[in-house]
Protein backbone atom coordinates (compact mmCIF):
# COMPACT_ATOMS: atom_id res chain seq x y z
CA UNK A 1 0.00 0.00 0.00
CA UNK A 2 2.95 2.41 0.63
CA UNK A 3 4.32 1.48 -2.54
CA UNK A 4 1.30 2.18 -4.44
CA UNK A 5 0.47 5.56 -2.91
CA UNK A 6 3.51 6.93 -3.67
CA UNK A 7 3.18 6.15 -7.36
CA UNK A 8 0.37 7.50 -7.25
CA UNK A 9 1.17 10.74 -5.61
CA UNK A 10 4.05 11.01 -8.07
CA UNK A 11 1.49 10.01 -10.71
CA UNK A 12 0.05 13.21 -10.03
CA UNK A 13 2.77 15.62 -10.59
CA UNK A 14 3.62 13.61 -13.55
CA UNK A 15 0.64 13.81 -15.27
CA UNK A 16 1.08 17.93 -15.09
CA UNK A 17 4.60 17.60 -16.38
CA UNK A 18 3.28 15.82 -19.42
CA UNK A 19 0.73 18.47 -19.89
CA UNK A 20 3.29 20.95 -19.86
CA UNK A 21 5.40 19.04 -22.03
CA UNK A 22 2.85 18.56 -24.83
CA UNK A 23 3.60 22.46 -25.34
CA UNK A 24 6.79 21.52 -26.77
CA UNK A 25 5.17 20.12 -29.90
CA UNK A 26 4.08 23.45 -31.10
CA UNK A 27 7.91 24.42 -31.77
CA UNK A 28 7.56 21.52 -34.54
CA UNK A 29 4.22 22.25 -35.60
CA UNK A 30 5.15 25.70 -36.08
CA UNK A 31 8.06 24.56 -38.69
CA UNK A 32 5.94 21.72 -40.53
CA UNK A 33 3.55 24.86 -41.17
CA UNK A 34 5.64 26.77 -43.35
CA UNK A 35 7.41 24.21 -44.54
CA UNK A 36 6.62 20.54 -44.48
CA UNK A 37 3.84 18.86 -45.77
CA UNK A 38 0.50 19.12 -44.30
CA UNK A 39 0.39 15.49 -43.07
CA UNK A 40 3.37 16.50 -40.84
CA UNK A 41 1.47 18.59 -39.37
CA UNK A 42 -1.55 16.11 -38.81
CA UNK A 43 0.92 14.04 -37.17
CA UNK A 44 2.54 16.38 -34.96
CA UNK A 45 -1.22 17.50 -33.97
CA UNK A 46 -2.05 14.02 -32.88
CA UNK A 47 1.48 13.87 -31.07
CA UNK A 48 0.12 16.81 -29.06
CA UNK A 49 -3.06 15.87 -28.61
CA UNK A 50 -1.98 12.24 -27.27
CA UNK A 51 0.41 13.36 -24.96
CA UNK A 52 -2.22 16.22 -23.44
CA UNK A 53 -5.10 13.60 -23.23
CA UNK A 54 -2.71 10.93 -21.42
CA UNK A 55 -1.02 13.40 -19.22
CA UNK A 56 -4.75 15.20 -18.07
CA UNK A 57 -5.91 11.79 -17.45
CA UNK A 58 -3.03 10.62 -14.91
CA UNK A 59 -3.29 14.40 -13.46
CA UNK A 60 -7.16 13.75 -13.25
CA UNK A 61 -7.36 10.45 -12.06
CA UNK A 62 -4.54 10.79 -9.13
CA UNK A 63 -5.84 13.96 -7.70
CA UNK A 64 -6.73 12.91 -4.61
CA UNK A 65 -3.38 11.17 -3.70
CA UNK A 66 -1.36 14.91 -3.99
CA UNK A 67 0.47 16.10 -0.88
CA UNK A 68 4.14 17.58 -0.54
CA UNK A 69 6.54 15.67 -2.38
CA UNK A 70 9.23 14.21 0.15
CA UNK A 71 12.46 13.59 -0.87
CA UNK A 72 11.69 9.69 -1.68
CA UNK A 73 9.20 10.81 -3.84
CA UNK A 74 11.33 13.48 -5.44
CA UNK A 75 13.78 10.52 -6.75
CA UNK A 76 10.99 8.37 -8.18
CA UNK A 77 9.22 11.30 -9.70
CA UNK A 78 12.37 12.78 -11.41
CA UNK A 79 13.15 8.55 -13.06
CA UNK A 80 9.33 8.56 -14.21
CA UNK A 81 9.79 12.22 -15.75
CA UNK A 82 13.24 11.02 -17.69
CA UNK A 83 12.10 7.51 -18.55
CA UNK A 84 8.48 8.52 -19.97
CA UNK A 85 9.01 11.35 -22.10
CA UNK A 86 11.62 10.29 -24.16
CA UNK A 87 9.04 7.74 -25.12
CA UNK A 88 6.36 10.34 -25.76
CA UNK A 89 8.88 11.47 -27.89
CA UNK A 90 9.99 9.35 -29.60
CA UNK A 91 6.79 8.69 -31.44
CA UNK A 92 6.99 11.23 -33.82
CA UNK A 93 10.25 9.59 -35.14
CA UNK A 94 9.08 6.47 -35.18
CA UNK A 95 6.40 7.21 -37.37
CA UNK A 96 8.01 9.14 -39.50
CA UNK A 97 11.62 8.56 -40.28
CA UNK A 98 12.37 5.93 -42.44
CA UNK A 99 13.53 2.15 -41.56
CA UNK A 100 13.42 3.14 -38.16
CA UNK A 101 12.53 0.48 -35.17
CA UNK A 102 11.19 1.64 -31.69
CA UNK A 103 14.55 1.22 -29.89
CA UNK A 104 16.17 3.42 -32.31
CA UNK A 105 13.03 5.88 -31.61
CA UNK A 106 13.26 5.62 -27.92
CA UNK A 107 17.25 5.54 -27.96
CA UNK A 108 17.01 8.92 -30.20
CA UNK A 109 14.72 10.81 -28.33
CA UNK A 110 17.03 9.60 -24.50
CA UNK A 111 20.12 11.15 -26.28
CA UNK A 112 18.25 14.34 -27.53
CA UNK A 113 16.82 15.18 -23.67
CA UNK A 114 19.52 13.56 -21.58
CA UNK A 115 21.66 16.27 -24.18
CA UNK A 116 24.12 13.26 -24.70
CA UNK A 117 24.27 13.55 -28.81
CA UNK A 118 24.53 9.76 -29.73
CA UNK A 119 22.43 9.61 -32.75
CA UNK A 120 21.00 6.23 -34.53
CA UNK A 121 20.34 7.95 -37.57
CA UNK A 122 21.99 8.70 -40.62
CA UNK A 123 20.55 10.37 -43.94
CA UNK A 124 19.47 13.77 -41.74
CA UNK A 125 19.99 16.33 -44.35
CA UNK A 126 16.91 14.50 -46.13
CA UNK A 127 14.42 14.22 -43.04
CA UNK A 128 11.95 16.94 -42.78
CA UNK A 129 12.85 19.94 -41.20
CA UNK A 130 10.44 19.94 -38.31
CA UNK A 131 12.32 16.34 -37.40
CA UNK A 132 15.14 17.55 -37.40
CA UNK A 133 13.78 20.89 -34.82
CA UNK A 134 12.01 18.49 -32.58
CA UNK A 135 15.26 16.40 -32.35
CA UNK A 136 17.12 19.62 -31.92
CA UNK A 137 14.68 21.24 -29.52
CA UNK A 138 14.55 18.68 -26.95
CA UNK A 139 18.09 18.91 -26.60
CA UNK A 140 17.30 22.81 -25.47
CA UNK A 141 14.60 21.22 -23.38
CA UNK A 142 17.03 18.77 -21.62
CA UNK A 143 20.05 20.41 -21.34
CA UNK A 144 19.47 22.54 -18.13
CA UNK A 145 16.98 20.28 -17.10
CA UNK A 146 13.48 19.35 -17.54
CA UNK A 147 12.90 18.71 -13.59
CA UNK A 148 14.66 22.09 -13.07
CA UNK A 149 11.73 23.88 -15.01
CA UNK A 150 9.27 21.75 -12.92
CA UNK A 151 10.84 23.14 -10.19
CA UNK A 152 10.25 26.44 -11.28
CA UNK A 153 6.43 25.76 -12.06
CA UNK A 154 5.37 23.61 -9.04
CA UNK A 155 5.96 26.31 -6.10
CA UNK A 156 2.76 27.92 -8.59
CA UNK A 157 0.90 24.29 -8.03
CA UNK A 158 1.47 24.67 -4.10
CA UNK A 159 3.85 21.59 -4.44
CA UNK A 160 7.73 21.68 -3.04
CA UNK A 161 10.35 21.60 -5.48
CA UNK A 162 13.60 21.59 -3.41
CA UNK A 163 13.53 17.53 -3.16
CA UNK A 164 13.48 17.78 -6.80
CA UNK A 165 15.95 20.02 -6.97
CA UNK A 166 18.64 18.13 -5.11
CA UNK A 167 17.76 14.90 -7.10
CA UNK A 168 18.23 16.34 -10.57
CA UNK A 169 20.79 19.10 -10.33
CA UNK A 170 24.10 18.05 -11.82
CA UNK A 171 27.40 18.12 -8.87
CA UNK A 172 28.12 17.46 -5.51
CA UNK A 173 27.10 20.81 -3.97
CA UNK A 174 23.65 20.76 -4.26
CA UNK A 175 22.33 22.49 -0.89
CA UNK A 176 23.39 26.16 -2.04
CA UNK A 177 20.02 27.45 -3.05
CA UNK A 178 21.65 31.31 -3.97
CA UNK A 179 18.14 32.77 -3.57
CA UNK A 180 15.45 32.37 -0.73
CA UNK A 181 13.15 30.37 -2.93
CA UNK A 182 14.16 27.34 -5.21
CA UNK A 183 11.51 28.35 -7.64
CA UNK A 184 13.35 31.57 -8.17
CA UNK A 185 16.71 30.48 -8.86
CA UNK A 186 15.03 28.15 -11.00
CA UNK A 187 13.74 31.00 -13.26
CA UNK A 188 16.80 33.26 -13.13
CA UNK A 189 18.89 29.72 -14.61
CA UNK A 190 16.23 29.90 -17.06
CA UNK A 191 16.20 33.57 -18.06
CA UNK A 192 19.91 33.25 -18.40
CA UNK A 193 19.82 30.09 -20.49
CA UNK A 194 17.36 31.91 -22.88
CA UNK A 195 19.51 35.09 -22.67
CA UNK A 196 22.52 32.98 -23.95
CA UNK A 197 20.49 31.15 -26.29
CA UNK A 198 19.15 34.11 -28.31
CA UNK A 199 22.87 35.30 -28.54
CA UNK A 200 23.63 32.15 -30.04
CA UNK A 201 20.71 31.88 -32.34
CA UNK A 202 21.43 35.57 -33.64
CA UNK A 203 25.42 34.86 -34.04
CA UNK A 204 25.08 31.78 -35.79
CA UNK A 205 22.45 33.45 -38.48
CA UNK A 206 25.00 35.87 -38.70
CA UNK A 207 27.75 33.93 -39.46
CA UNK A 208 26.38 32.28 -42.61
CA UNK A 209 23.60 29.79 -40.86
CA UNK A 210 19.83 29.36 -42.52
CA UNK A 211 17.26 30.93 -39.64
CA UNK A 212 16.30 27.03 -39.66
CA UNK A 213 19.85 25.56 -39.15
CA UNK A 214 20.95 29.04 -36.60
CA UNK A 215 17.80 27.55 -34.37
CA UNK A 216 18.67 24.00 -34.30
CA UNK A 217 22.23 24.37 -33.89
CA UNK A 218 21.76 27.22 -31.09
CA UNK A 219 19.21 24.19 -29.14
CA UNK A 220 22.39 21.68 -29.60
CA UNK A 221 25.01 24.57 -28.44
CA UNK A 222 23.54 25.67 -25.49
CA UNK A 223 22.13 22.45 -24.64
CA UNK A 224 25.50 20.98 -25.18
CA UNK A 225 24.17 17.79 -26.82
CA UNK A 226 25.83 18.28 -30.48
CA UNK A 227 22.64 17.30 -32.58
CA UNK A 228 22.88 18.50 -36.22
CA UNK A 229 21.09 18.71 -39.70
CA UNK A 230 23.36 17.60 -41.16
CA UNK A 231 25.53 14.27 -41.34
CA UNK A 232 28.41 16.05 -41.66
CA UNK A 233 28.06 18.58 -38.33
CA UNK A 234 29.39 21.22 -38.56
CA UNK A 235 31.97 19.95 -41.45
CA UNK A 236 28.72 20.72 -43.87
CA UNK A 237 29.91 24.34 -43.44
CA UNK A 238 33.57 24.17 -43.47
CA UNK A 239 33.70 27.75 -42.26
CA UNK A 240 35.81 28.85 -39.21
CA UNK A 241 33.57 32.14 -38.58
CA UNK A 242 30.90 29.22 -37.47
CA UNK A 243 33.46 27.31 -36.05
CA UNK A 244 34.29 30.02 -33.77
CA UNK A 245 31.05 31.08 -32.93
CA UNK A 246 30.28 27.48 -31.75
CA UNK A 247 33.77 27.43 -29.74
CA UNK A 248 32.75 30.59 -27.84
CA UNK A 249 29.09 29.19 -27.11
CA UNK A 250 30.22 26.31 -25.97
CA UNK A 251 32.44 27.24 -24.01
CA UNK A 252 30.44 29.41 -21.90
CA UNK A 253 27.55 26.66 -21.78
CA UNK A 254 30.46 24.80 -20.18
CA UNK A 255 30.36 26.88 -17.40
CA UNK A 256 27.68 26.60 -14.22
CA UNK A 257 24.79 29.26 -14.88
CA UNK A 258 24.85 29.50 -11.13
CA UNK A 259 27.38 31.80 -11.42
CA UNK A 260 26.20 33.34 -14.53
CA UNK A 261 22.80 33.96 -12.40
CA UNK A 262 25.16 34.94 -8.91
CA UNK A 263 27.19 37.68 -11.79
CA UNK A 264 23.42 39.25 -12.64
CA UNK A 265 22.54 39.39 -9.45
CA UNK A 266 25.23 41.41 -7.80
CA UNK A 267 26.58 42.82 -11.13
CA UNK A 268 29.73 41.91 -10.00
CA UNK A 269 32.35 39.65 -12.10
CA UNK A 270 33.46 37.85 -9.05
CA UNK A 271 31.62 34.68 -8.86
CA UNK A 272 33.50 33.92 -12.43
CA UNK A 273 36.64 35.34 -11.70
CA UNK A 274 36.76 33.65 -8.08
CA UNK A 275 35.94 30.49 -8.97
CA UNK A 276 38.00 27.55 -8.04
CA UNK A 277 36.87 24.95 -10.57
CA UNK A 278 35.69 27.88 -13.62
CA UNK A 279 39.17 28.71 -13.48
CA UNK A 280 40.54 24.72 -13.70
CA UNK A 281 38.02 24.67 -16.44
CA UNK A 282 39.45 27.11 -18.56
CA UNK A 283 42.99 26.14 -17.86
CA UNK A 284 42.30 22.90 -19.06
CA UNK A 285 40.86 23.53 -22.20
CA UNK A 286 43.58 26.18 -23.20
CA UNK A 287 46.47 23.96 -21.94
CA UNK A 288 45.06 21.10 -23.71
CA UNK A 289 44.13 23.27 -26.81
CA UNK A 290 47.77 24.22 -26.79
CA UNK A 291 49.05 19.99 -26.94
CA UNK A 292 46.80 18.78 -29.50
CA UNK A 293 47.71 21.99 -31.61
CA UNK A 294 51.45 21.18 -31.09
CA UNK A 295 50.92 17.16 -31.46
CA UNK A 296 48.89 17.37 -34.57
CA UNK A 297 51.68 19.68 -36.16
CA UNK A 298 54.55 17.49 -35.65
CA UNK A 299 51.89 14.60 -36.49
CA UNK A 300 51.86 16.18 -39.80
CA UNK A 301 47.92 15.82 -39.46
CA UNK A 302 47.39 19.42 -40.81
CA UNK A 303 50.28 21.13 -43.17
CA UNK A 304 50.52 24.39 -40.85
CA UNK A 305 50.03 25.41 -36.84
CA UNK A 306 47.05 27.61 -37.66
CA UNK A 307 44.93 24.92 -39.82
CA UNK A 308 46.15 22.10 -36.10
CA UNK A 309 45.09 25.17 -33.90
CA UNK A 310 41.40 25.84 -35.83
CA UNK A 311 40.57 21.62 -35.78
CA UNK A 312 42.28 21.14 -32.01
CA UNK A 313 40.36 24.54 -30.59
CA UNK A 314 37.65 23.56 -31.72
CA UNK A 315 36.76 19.44 -31.01
CA UNK A 316 38.60 20.19 -27.72
CA UNK A 317 35.77 22.25 -26.68
CA UNK A 318 33.27 20.32 -28.66
CA UNK A 319 34.45 17.19 -26.47
CA UNK A 320 35.35 18.38 -23.51
CA UNK A 321 32.00 20.34 -22.73
CA UNK A 322 30.07 16.69 -23.79
CA UNK A 323 28.47 18.91 -27.02
CA UNK A 324 29.93 16.09 -29.61
CA UNK A 325 30.25 18.57 -32.87
CA UNK A 326 32.60 17.20 -35.47
CA UNK A 327 34.18 19.20 -38.14
CA UNK A 328 36.42 16.25 -39.25
CA UNK A 329 36.75 12.19 -38.29
CA UNK A 330 38.87 12.77 -35.37
CA UNK A 331 39.40 8.70 -35.00
CA UNK A 332 41.28 9.11 -38.09
CA UNK A 333 44.17 10.97 -35.80
CA UNK A 334 46.99 9.58 -34.39
CA UNK A 335 45.42 7.24 -31.39
CA UNK A 336 46.86 9.62 -28.30
CA UNK A 337 44.50 12.66 -29.85
CA UNK A 338 41.01 11.10 -29.75
CA UNK A 339 41.58 9.41 -26.40
CA UNK A 340 42.76 12.76 -25.05
CA UNK A 341 39.08 13.71 -26.32
CA UNK A 342 37.54 11.17 -24.70
CA UNK A 343 39.18 11.96 -21.58
CA UNK A 344 38.07 15.33 -21.26
CA UNK A 345 34.92 14.92 -21.81
CA UNK A 346 34.31 12.83 -18.75
CA UNK A 347 35.09 15.74 -16.61
CA UNK A 348 35.45 19.23 -17.86
CA UNK A 349 32.41 20.58 -17.84
CA UNK A 350 31.17 22.96 -14.52
CA UNK A 351 28.64 21.41 -12.15
CA UNK A 352 25.57 23.30 -12.93
CA UNK A 353 26.29 23.45 -16.28
CA UNK A 354 24.28 21.75 -18.79
CA UNK A 355 27.35 19.74 -19.81
CA UNK A 356 28.08 15.77 -18.67
CA UNK A 357 30.28 14.10 -17.11
CA UNK A 358 31.52 13.96 -13.71
CA UNK A 359 32.49 17.50 -13.73
CA UNK A 360 35.27 19.68 -13.03
CA UNK A 361 34.47 20.49 -9.30
CA UNK A 362 34.97 16.56 -8.44
CA UNK A 363 38.35 16.29 -9.81
CA UNK A 364 39.18 19.36 -8.40
CA UNK A 365 38.37 17.76 -5.15
CA UNK A 366 39.94 14.12 -6.29
CA UNK A 367 42.96 15.92 -6.60
CA UNK A 368 42.97 17.72 -3.27
CA UNK A 369 41.85 14.73 -1.35
CA UNK A 370 44.97 12.66 -3.26
CA UNK A 371 47.51 15.41 -2.25
CA UNK A 372 46.19 15.43 1.31
CA UNK A 373 46.50 12.02 1.27
CA UNK A 374 50.22 12.08 0.16
CA UNK A 375 50.82 14.86 3.22
CA UNK A 376 49.64 12.56 5.67
CA UNK A 377 51.80 10.10 5.00
CA UNK A 378 54.79 12.40 5.45
CA UNK A 379 53.26 14.29 8.60
CA UNK A 380 50.13 12.02 9.87
CA UNK A 381 49.50 14.68 12.60
CA UNK A 382 49.27 17.38 10.30
CA UNK A 383 45.59 19.35 10.39
CA UNK A 384 45.11 19.65 6.23
CA UNK A 385 41.31 19.89 5.35
CA UNK A 386 40.52 19.48 1.89
CA UNK A 387 38.66 23.07 1.02
CA UNK A 388 37.20 24.83 -2.30
CA UNK A 389 38.38 28.49 -2.67
CA UNK A 390 38.26 29.52 1.00
CA UNK A 391 35.57 27.06 2.27
CA UNK A 392 36.55 24.37 4.09
CA UNK A 393 34.34 21.19 3.07
CA UNK A 394 32.31 19.08 5.32
CA UNK A 395 33.24 15.08 5.61
CA UNK A 396 30.19 14.60 4.01
CA UNK A 397 30.67 16.44 0.57
CA UNK A 398 33.94 14.33 0.11
CA UNK A 399 32.01 10.80 1.16
CA UNK A 400 29.45 11.48 -1.51
CA UNK A 401 32.44 12.63 -4.23
CA UNK A 402 34.00 9.56 -3.64
CA UNK A 403 31.34 7.21 -3.61
CA UNK A 404 29.94 9.13 -6.70
CA UNK A 405 33.37 7.70 -8.18
CA UNK A 406 33.29 4.25 -6.83
CA UNK A 407 30.23 3.59 -8.06
CA UNK A 408 30.83 5.75 -11.92
CA UNK A 409 34.07 3.53 -12.13
CA UNK A 410 32.03 0.40 -11.12
CA UNK A 411 28.96 1.14 -14.20
CA UNK A 412 31.56 2.07 -16.37
CA UNK A 413 33.08 -1.06 -16.14
CA UNK A 414 30.15 -3.37 -15.64
CA UNK A 415 28.16 -1.26 -18.82
CA UNK A 416 31.30 -2.01 -21.17
CA UNK A 417 31.28 -5.89 -19.78
CA UNK A 418 27.95 -6.06 -21.12
CA UNK A 419 28.77 -4.28 -24.40
CA UNK A 420 31.96 -7.02 -24.79
CA UNK A 421 29.50 -9.83 -23.38
CA UNK A 422 26.92 -9.13 -26.57
CA UNK A 423 30.03 -9.47 -29.41
CA UNK A 424 31.42 -5.75 -29.76
CA UNK A 425 35.32 -4.60 -29.68
CA UNK A 426 36.65 -3.39 -27.02
CA UNK A 427 37.32 0.22 -28.38
CA UNK A 428 33.53 -0.03 -29.86
CA UNK A 429 32.02 -1.18 -26.31
CA UNK A 430 34.78 0.88 -23.70
CA UNK A 431 33.88 4.04 -26.03
CA UNK A 432 30.38 3.54 -26.51
CA UNK A 433 29.89 3.40 -22.69
CA UNK A 434 32.38 6.46 -22.09
CA UNK A 435 30.75 8.80 -24.42
CA UNK A 436 26.77 7.55 -23.13
CA UNK A 437 27.66 7.35 -19.22
CA UNK A 438 29.34 11.04 -19.67
CA UNK A 439 26.76 12.45 -22.76
CA UNK A 440 29.56 12.77 -24.68
CA UNK A 441 27.92 11.80 -27.84
CA UNK A 442 29.98 9.85 -30.28
CA UNK A 443 32.68 7.84 -29.63
CA UNK A 444 35.74 5.19 -31.06
CA UNK A 445 35.43 2.05 -33.50
CA UNK A 446 32.12 1.53 -34.55
CA UNK A 447 30.32 4.67 -33.27
CA UNK A 448 32.85 6.97 -33.96
CA UNK A 449 32.09 10.86 -35.66
CA UNK A 450 31.70 9.79 -38.87
CA UNK A 451 29.46 6.99 -38.09
CA UNK A 452 26.25 6.67 -35.56
CA UNK A 453 25.55 4.29 -32.92
CA UNK A 454 22.55 3.08 -35.28
CA UNK A 455 25.23 0.02 -36.15
CA UNK A 456 24.43 -1.64 -32.65
CA UNK A 457 22.05 -4.30 -32.04
CA UNK A 458 18.76 -4.11 -30.32
CA UNK A 459 20.42 -4.98 -27.08
CA UNK A 460 23.20 -2.52 -27.00
CA UNK A 461 21.07 0.35 -27.54
CA UNK A 462 19.52 -0.43 -24.60
CA UNK A 463 22.56 -0.68 -23.03
CA UNK A 464 23.58 2.63 -24.53
CA UNK A 465 20.01 4.23 -23.50
CA UNK A 466 20.70 3.32 -20.17
CA UNK A 467 24.19 4.60 -19.61
CA UNK A 468 22.74 7.60 -20.78
CA UNK A 469 20.40 7.95 -18.18
CA UNK A 470 22.56 6.86 -15.26
CA UNK A 471 25.13 10.02 -16.74
CA UNK A 472 21.68 12.21 -16.93
CA UNK A 473 20.53 11.82 -13.53
CA UNK A 474 24.48 11.60 -11.80
CA UNK A 475 23.80 7.72 -10.80
CA UNK A 476 22.90 7.89 -7.77
CA UNK A 477 19.58 8.98 -8.17
CA UNK A 478 18.87 6.12 -10.27
CA UNK A 479 20.76 3.30 -8.56
CA UNK A 480 18.77 4.58 -5.16
CA UNK A 481 15.42 2.84 -6.35
CA UNK A 482 17.28 -0.48 -6.82
CA UNK A 483 18.57 -0.44 -2.94
CA UNK A 484 15.79 -1.86 -0.68
CA UNK A 485 15.54 0.74 1.72
CA UNK A 486 14.56 3.01 -0.33
CA UNK A 487 11.50 0.76 -0.86
CA UNK A 488 10.60 0.66 2.92
CA UNK A 489 8.63 2.11 4.92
Amino acid sequence: MHTMNMFLTVGFTLGRVLVAFSSAYFVPMAWAWFEDADALLYMWSACFAFTLLSGGALWWGTRRYRRELTARDGFLLVNLVWLTLPAYAAVPLWVTVPDINWIKAYFEAMSALTATGATALSGLDTLPISINVWRCFLQLIGGLGIMLLVVAVLPLLGLGGMQLYKAETPGPMKDDKFTPRIAETARGLWAVYFLFSGACMLAYRWGGMTWADAFMHMCTTMGLGGFSSHDASFGHWNSSVLESIAVVFMALAGISFLRYFMVIRSRNLSPLVRDREIRMYVGVLAASTLLLTLFLAAEGVYPSVSEAFRASIFHVVSVATTTGYASTDYAQWPVFAPVLLMFLGCFASCAGSTGGGIKMVRMVLLVKQARRELVRIIHPRVVNPVTLGRQVLPSQVMNAVMGFMLIYGAATMGLTMLMLFSGLDIVTAFSAVVATVNNIGPGLGLVGPASNFGVLSDFQLWICTYAMLLGRLELLSVLVLFTGAFWRR
